[in-house]
């Protein structure tokens, strides 16, 4: 039987999700790398991990599989976003890349407002934040000039593994999105920002949907991994787009609430283009012709992993959530904002703090534990509000991945709070599958992503909101809003 590979470069580990054409993963694999923070802020990586990893999970792939080498017909790649990758004239890395959570450039970030003013909003759709390309881009030119001087290539991580692969330079929509640099409704590199910044436009690679086939294996890798037929490379697409693919978010009244150390809202936009003001992530899908949104909470299950190590050390998490059943939703009044390292949704802002609100001398510890999880799933419907205030969304179903989908009374939280049923995937296998649907679908598998996405995904059963829970938490929700301003200045 066929195959299709979906690989996911993450921050910590790559990923290797081995799927056949009934949409069953055949296999898995995956190879850890490092994190370096020299100092604080500074996170970085190097590009060559990547490619050590890709080579081990092939290798494994082929040892688990005996018809791997032969079947195989295509690769596709999810990656973290934003990462910046710079190579020189001989295509050798320069430095380090610089990730997408370092922090080093707040400056520059300063200085795309100043320069581009409301243009960069008008352009990109998004607002200049740290994480983002082009600030890490403006850093190396300022603070590393003889690095700049030599580069000639500017590539995201997924790009410089197909490139290892292919021998080409290419990126996709959703990825180039992310960057600051790409004209959102043009779908091309903005000459403007470029130009402003002084980046050779041919600096840049060439942008294709992400399911575009942009080379085949090179001879010598399938010489080296035994590859008995030609294997075609598909370009992929950001994390969180493949993540949405995986989850089967592809129509705009289904939303994901995804919560793992961050929190992502993300709702699909489709060739819609409402003007969230950069309160919202608003980037090209991994779907030809198609965008999406997202709201993010910087310290979702960051939040709840932070309360376990500081006041319940002696538990796993199944024995400090099981209590929360007999809690009242509300909490009593208690309220919880995670603000632990700023936010981002919808208050752009890295110096708010979280808080307890309310605390009473009737709370209990699990009154707490609620409180800490109704306040990261508040954070989430920030987004949601958004997007349905703003572009009149009306979502009739979220799919919860993550931390968030392994608690049942957490689900019934979210569907109490979204005032939407909510449903978890029957086998949650995050972005590599989306990776994986993308090959299938680019080597022509299926005639759409939508009918990829009727074999490859699947739902547990429904949870419904409780209407006298919804009721009680849209007074709470009320009082949590007031929270943010209320202490801002503090």
């Amino acid at each position: 039987m066929a195959y299709v590979l979906g690989i996911d470069l993450g921050t910590s580990s790559l990923k290797g999700l081995l799927v056949d054409e009934t949409g069953t993963v055949v296999a898995q694999s995956s190879a850890d790398y490092d994190v370096v923070h020299a100092q604080p802020g500074y996170s970085e990586q190097d590009p060559n991990d990547w490619l050590k990893a890709c080579d081990s999970v092939l290798n494994e792939l082929a040892e688990k599989v005996t018809d791997f080498t032969s079947e195989l017909e295509g690769i596709s790649f999810s990656g973290q976003m934003h990462s910046l990758v710079l190579l020189d004239e001989h295509q050798e890395v320069l430095r380090p890349a610089i990730l997408w959570n370092d922090t080093r450039t707040t400056a520059q970030c300063r200085r795309i407002e100043e320069v581009l003013g409301d243009r960069l909003l008008g352009i990109t759709r998004n607002l200049a934040l740290e994480g983002f390309t082009l600030p890490k881009i403006l850093w190396v030119q300022e603070n590393e000039a003889d690095i700049w001087a030599r580069a000639r290539q500017i590539l995201l991580p997924k790009d410089y593994l197909s490139f290892y692969l292919t021998g080409d330079y290419h990126t996709d929509f959703s990825d180039a999105a992310g960057t600051l640099l790409l004209d959102i409704e043009k779908k091309t590199w903005s000459q403007e920002v470029a130009e402003a910044f002084q980046i050779p436009l041919d600096y840049l690679p060439k942008v294709v949907s992400a399911s575009d086939c942009i080379g085949t294996i090179k001879p010598d890798l399938v010489d080296r991994f035994g590859f008995k037929k030609e294997v075609k490379v598909f370009a992929g697409g950001a994390d969180n787009a493949c993540a949405a693919v995986g989850a089967g978010i592809l129509s705009s009244d289904i939303g994901m609430a995804s919560i793992g150390t961050s929190g992502v809202f993300l709702s699909y936009e489709g060739q819609g283009n409402p003007d969230y003001q950069g309160k919202l992530h608003f980037f090209n899908h991994a779907l030809e012709g198609t965008c999406y949104s997202m709201g993010v909470t910087l310290a979702a299950g960051h939040s709840l992993d932070w309360y376990r190590k500081t006041f319940a050390t002696e538990q796993g998490f199944p024995e400090l959530l099981a209590p929360i059943a007999a809690i009242p939703a509300g909490s009593e009044g208690l309220l919880f904002t995670p603000y632990l390292v700023g936010e981002r949704t919808p208050h752009v802002d890295s110096k708010v703090r979280g808080s307890f609100i309310g605390i009473d001398a009737i709370h209990t510890k699990a009154h707490f534990t609620r409180a800490v999880l109704e306040g990261i799933t508040f954070s989430l419907k920030d987004s949601q509000r958004l997007m349905q205030e703003v572009a009149g969304k009306r979502f009739k179903r979220i799919v919860s991945v993550g931390g968030g989908a392994k608690n049942k009374d957490w689900l019934q939280m979210q569907a109490d709070i979204f005032n939407v049923e909510v449903v978890t995937l029957t086998a949650e296998q995050g972005p590599g599958l989306g990776a994986a649907m993308l090959a299938a679908y680019g080597a022509g598998w299926f005639e759409t992503i939508q009918d990829c996405a009727l074999q490859f995904v699947s739902y547990t059963d429904v949870v419904s909101p409780l209407p006298e829970r919804v009721a009680a938490y849209e007074e709470a929700y009320a009082r949590y809003r007031e929270i943010y301003p209320a202490t801002k200045g503090i």
